[in-house]
């Protein structure tokens, strides 16, 4: 694990990993914007624009209520943003995409990061009536610093000290399928010459280096919340990848397993850290699909 997350990632970067997005983000804007509710706030009473979601509704009216994913951008925790995201596949099966910013590293260091995601699906619960929303389910899908996001929202369910107090806090933080595209699962693993890099993405996101902060570091690794409760996991991860260790995604697979967890992992053939491609798109929503119907009537 080296190159860009020696540094910032690097910001660099962030506009090649969004690149891939662009094209469908387009169509969405053309062709789903009446179903589209914009910077919706999901801490009550916040005025922070890395505290807002972007609500995106199938285009076709429906008395049932229809299930809803959670989209977390990458970006090493220090950049990026809930545009554009990738919504049209999941659209078109009748799925919600709550694409959400949240706090970065520079606003606030870890948990925050992880709190904002919990108020994201406390508020989409607390207001599922509203947008004829299924409370019954919620998934999570996140790209890197995202899919570290999403696993954490996918195993902490019920930790206190990860679920914060920015509002909705009668409702559940809890997720019912979760997909982690090449999200780092296990901090202790990380290699140990980024953790002496102050600018480091890992620095900064948990505020010092691992030997001063190994508390946060352990709340920050969802490999270490397994349990037998956990939601179902896609995890998925090019084999191509310079930035993330496929190892941090295959010990995530080995610790949902040993639990009991139902979990698959796919290895994407010659993909980078990036692999937004029609097909891995596809295969997402397809799970996606997959998890809610199995759960329609639960």
């Amino acid at each position: 694990m080296g190159g860009p997350w020696r540094t910032l990632f690097s910001l660099a970067l962030i506009p090649a990993l969004l690149s891939g997005l662009c094209a469908c983000h387009k169509h969405v804007q053309a062709n789903l914007a009446p179903a589209l509710k914009a910077d919706l706030c999901y801490v009550p009473g916040s005025k922070l624009p890395s505290q807002t979601l972007d609500l995106f509704l199938p285009g076709i009216a429906s008395k049932e209520k229809v299930p809803v994913v959670v989209w977390i951008h990458g970006g090493a925790w220090i950049g990026g943003d809930k545009r554009p995201a990738p919504v049209p596949d999941l659209v078109k099966k009748g799925i919600a995409v709550a694409a959400i910013n949240y706090r970065l590293s520079k606003e606030a260091i870890y948990p925050a990061q992880i709190h904002d995601c919990k108020a994201a699906v406390r508020f989409l619960r607390a207001n599922a009536a509203k947008y004829n929303l299924d409370p019954a389910r919620i998934g999570a899908w996140g790209m890197s610093s995202g899919g570290h996001l999403a696993a954490l929202l996918g195993t902490t369910s019920g930790v206190e000290e990860l679920e914060g107090k920015e509002g909705n806090n009668d409702q559940s933080s809890q997720v019912q399928a979760v997909c982690d595209w090449c999200g780092i699962t296990d901090m202790f693993k990380v290699d140990k010459q980024l953790w002496k890099q102050r600018d480091s993405a890992f620095c900064l996101l948990l505020g010092g280096d691992l030997d001063s902060r190994k508390a946060q570091a352990k709340n920050a690794s969802p490999v270490l919340f397994a349990t037998k409760d956990d939601a179902p996991f896609l995890i998925m991860h090019g084999d191509k990848d310079e930035n993330v260790l496929v190892s941090q995604s295959e010990e995530l697979l080995d610790a949902l397993k040993k639990n009991g967890v139902e979990a698959s992992f796919v290895l994407v053939k010659n993909a980078p850290h990036s692999f937004f491609r029609p097909d891995t798109l596809a295969q997402v929503a397809d799970y996606f699909a997959a998890q809610f119907k199995s759960k329609a009537h639960g």
